[in-house]
């Protein structure tokens, strides 16, 4: 009997019913997590592969991988890279972006200022650290980095004040910058914090350019009439999302970084793009977390794809 996960995605019945497994099918999770949505594709029948670049949620994984009996197979690595791990002609690929819930809620990791910890923010555990940039990196970096990433309107004054105020080595510190620097108040709605967070996390852990790479490698391993559910949480990981599955589906007129207009002809890779779905008032009630969460679907055609590996990567 297969152990459940410690944390219930969002829109898990919806991905189920999207991924429609069948008994042996092979599914690749590309974000496992806490292994919510593994669990769920084992239950159906599934074999299935599990991505992830956390050591903890690989460590974490293994109860699941001894109730398995051979079932999942965990990688440790990034979901970018599922079609570099010998996988090919697969059934279905779910991708669930973003920070998991059980990164959030290890205070320690530096995820969130609800627990006084250093900024760290760093998925994979190595590399350099949302610290590290906050305290070495040039202003205007800084400042573009806010904007781009967090959409705040008053990047420039906040990334003065984080640099005025070096070393910054405290999430609640770092909070109590963003929130003077903005001019919000207890009480004030649409706190910047959150944002600026979201943008360091996005920007050490380059998730926006791993889910471009991504997607790309979801249409190389999925074979004809293999679905592809993409479970995102904020407008920019949605954009990229719906700009992806529209031009492969040739709803898209103009070219794109992979396939410029001159050659854009190319014969469509995914058909049957869903309509967005989002979570009803049940699911919001028993996980807030999940209010701001987007799924989309679509169908792998016969098609080549459009993508291929980049300059030096091996297959």
């Amino acid at each position: 009997m297969l152990t459940p996960a410690p944390h219930i995605p969002v829109l898990l019945e919806e991905v189920a019913v999207a991924m429609a497994v069948q008994p042996g099918e092979v599914h690749v999770d590309g974000t496992f997590g806490a292994g919510g949505y593994a669990s769920a594709l084992l239950s159906a029948g599934a074999q299935v592969h599990a991505f992830d670049r956390d050591p903890d949620a690989i460590a974490g994984g293994a109860p699941l991988v001894a109730a398995s009996a051979g079932a999942l197979t965990l990688h440790h690595r990034c979901y970018s890279e599922m079609d570099r791990a010998g996988l090919s002609a697969v059934d279905g690929v779910v991708l669930d972006i973003g920070v998991s819930s059980m990164q959030f809620d290890q205070g320690e990791r530096g995820f969130s200022y609800a627990v006084d910890a250093l900024p760290d923010m760093r998925m994979a555990q190595d590399g350099e650290s949302a610290a590290d940039f906050l305290n070495t990196a040039d202003e205007d970096d800084i400042a573009n980095v806010i904007y781009r990433y967090g959409e705040e309107p008053k990047s420039r004054r906040v990334a003065r004040a984080i640099v005025e105020a070096r070393p910054v080595e405290s999430t609640t510190e770092l909070a109590r910058i963003i929130r003077r620097a903005t001019g919000w108040r207890e009480g004030m709605k649409k706190d910047p914090a959150p944002r600026v967070f979201q943008a360091f996390r996005i920007h050490v852990n380059r998730e926006l350019e791993e889910l471009e790479d991504g997607l790309d490698a979801a249409e190389r391993i999925l074979k004809p009439g293999g679905r592809l559910c993409v479970v995102t949480f904020h407008s920019l990981e949605d954009r990229i999302v719906k700009r992806f599955m529209r031009e492969r589906s040739g709803s898209n007129p103009g070219g794109s970084r992979h396939m410029p207009e001159a050659v854009a002809a190319a014969d469509p890779s995914f058909s049957n793009i869903a309509k967005a779905v989002r979570p009803g008032a049940a699911e919001l009630g028993r996980n807030p977390r999940a209010r701001s969460a987007t799924l989309r679907v679509a169908i792998r055609t016969e098609a080549p794809a459009w993508s291929a590996p980049k300059a030096g990567e091996t297959r």
